[in-house]
């Protein structure tokens, strides 16, 4: 039987020998279809493997852990498919967990996957099991674990090291040092020289603070006027920084014991919401309730007792906040105070211990960056523009001299209708080479960081004024500060400036723009930053270093 099937097997392989000697390959033509083959097959097999070409290449993502407690074992969060456990299992960082009253992390162990073999199956009595059965099977509640090989730690620098071991106070000391004898800057890709009074300083100060710092949120404090920030306004400032510290992990510490900075988390703004009294002219309540806050922290916690204070910080940007500080001697006398009202002839805010803080206008607090940006210095055919209530000592004054006296200087009180119809606020300023900038009810005015979010070079007239991030920014970069008895000369001060100083201070409004912006998520030197350098600036100021 087997013979005559080899030779029937024999004869039609001659027979189709015969039939195919007359015929030409095209040799190419097989190549190409031999190819097409062989990347469908591929293609066909990556759809079918169990987990993805990274999983099987490079270093799988997948974690299968135990947790053990005191009586507990905490089972796995993941359920894998019967089909993928019987083929592979991956232990990747089995972390080693001391059990004590608390449970704690010591260390992490890559381990390179390996091919496990899966637990044993029951025989069922139906050869077929359902796709939803298969679904439901899982992983035994406390997976074998494979030798681990050796861990690849991660071992930090002796410096790093150093700077772990210092307490709070030791390290603000070093810190001090270290910016004392900062290395010179000579060119930095994210930092524009000019802008700065000391750019070597400042570099070296953000990076110990990038480095070192932390700061403790209290948790006490009731809402709206505690953890609830107004995000809209032109009081939004203290409302943003609000939001975003709460939500800081590099800086933010759970242990107090740790920090160096001490937040206290309220609301001006809020604060005025929830207690004035409407045409009261009353602010004595608000700065009684904040007095019985820090007593209530002071009476609760050992760490403002401590220092008096003085490590400690808030952020106020209504023009109310310095008045809100005066019931209680240590917080107005030691606290950071970083306020938008940083009038240094009133006594309350102190420069070179407080922070001026930015006040920012924000009409869309979704979008904080819209409209940002400006018009060519061609396409600026006004020399100065203001439009604005009239409040304050400063206002009346530059009307009287400039409302409808020249062409050149677009000064009015309120945008008339007539005139918005035809250019808006905010394209009078990117069509303006100046835009000025007179202090309202207080010193401070939203005007000067709108000025710079539409690259229009600021006129600041405001006397007493201590201006924002005075500390590390050389305001004489990029902006014009005119005394209040100089309006009178206004357009002769601003064309007495001369073009090629024109165009850099306009530049240097563009590169000094990213250091006052509000983004969603903070990013190196923006607004955030630069007001939690300052005040880490400020600290380090007043620590005095013996030669010892």
């Amino acid at each position: 039987m087997k013979r005559s099937l080899w030779c029937i097997a024999i004869i039609l392989m001659k027979e189709l020998f015969r039939h195919c000697v007359g015929y030409k390959i095209d040799w190419r033509k097989l190549f190409l279809v031999g190819a097409m083959l062989t990347i469908a097959g591929v293609v066909f097999q990556m759809f079918r493997l169990p987990y993805s070409l990274e999983i099987w290449f490079l270093s799988p993502h997948v974690t299968v852990s135990s947790y053990e407690s005191l009586n507990s074992t905490i089972p796995l969060s993941e359920t894998l498919t019967k089909a993928r456990v019987e083929e592979f299992q991956f232990v990747l960082a089995a972390p080693v967990v001391s059990v004590n009253s608390s449970i704690k992390l010591i260390q992490s162990m890559p381990v390179e996957p390996k091919r496990v073999t899966a637990p044993m199956r029951k025989k069922y009595r139906s050869k077929s099991i359902s796709r939803r059965r298969k679904k439901k099977i899982k992983l035994d509640d406390k997976p074998k674990l494979l030798s681990p090989s050796p861990p690849r730690k991660i071992v930090p620098s002796r410096f790093q090291r150093y700077i772990w071991s210092l307490s709070p106070t030791e390290a603000l000391m070093y810190a001090k040092k270290e910016i004392e004898h900062a290395p010179v800057v000579v060119d930095d890709p994210e930092l524009f020289s000019p802008l700065f009074r000391n750019v070597s300083v400042f570099k070296r100060s953000y990076e110990l603070m990038e480095m070192m710092l932390k700061v403790f949120i209290y948790p006490d404090g009731a809402r709206p006027i505690f953890h609830e920030p107004h995000l809209s306004g032109i009081y939004a400032s203290e409302g943003w920084f609000m939001k975003l510290i709460e939500a800081n992990r590099q800086f933010v510490t759970r242990d107090p014991e740790k920090a160096h900075l001490f937040y206290l988390p309220y609301s001006a703004r809020q604060l005025q919401t929830a207690l004035y009294v409407p045409e009261s002219h009353n602010m004595k309540p608000l700065s009684i309730f904040l007095r019985d806050y820090v007593n209530m922290i002071a009476a609760k916690y050992p760490f403002w007792n401590r220092t008096h204070g003085s490590d400690h910080f808030l952020v106020a940007c209504h023009d109310w906040g310095p008045y809100t500080v005066t019931e209680h001697d240590e917080l107005s006398r030691n606290t950071i105070k970083a306020l938008c009202n940083a009038d240094q002839s009133e006594g309350v805010f102190v420069a070179g211990k407080d922070v001026s803080l930015p006040e920012t206008t924000i009409r869309t607090p979704r979008k904080p960056l819209r409209n940002v940006g400006g018009n060519r210095v061609s396409q600026r055919p006004l020399l100065a523009f203001f439009a604005g209530n009239m409040h304050g000592r400063v206002r009346p004054t530059l009307l009287k001299h400039w409302r409808d006296k020249d062409e050149d200087m677009r000064v009015y009180g309120p945008l008339p209708d007539r005139v918005s119809r035809k250019m808006s606020y905010v394209e009078h300023m990117k069509s303006s080479k100046y835009c000025l900038c007179p202090m309202g009810y207080e010193v401070n005015s939203p005007r000067i960081v709108e000025a710079i979010y539409y690259e229009c070079v600021p006129v600041i007239i405001a006397d007493h004024f201590v201006l924002p991030f005075s500390e590390v920014l050389d305001w004489s970069a990029f902006s014009v500060v005119v005394a209040e008895q100089d309006i009178p000369k206004l357009k002769e001060i601003l064309l007495a400036i001369p073009l090629r100083r024109y165009l850099k201070m306009q530049t240097n409004v563009k590169m000094v723009q990213k250091h006052f912006l509000w983004n969603p998520r903070p990013i190196r030197y923006d607004l955030f930053h630069m007001i939690l350098h300052s005040i880490w600036f400020n600290k380090l100021n007043q620590i005095q270093i013996t030669n010892s």
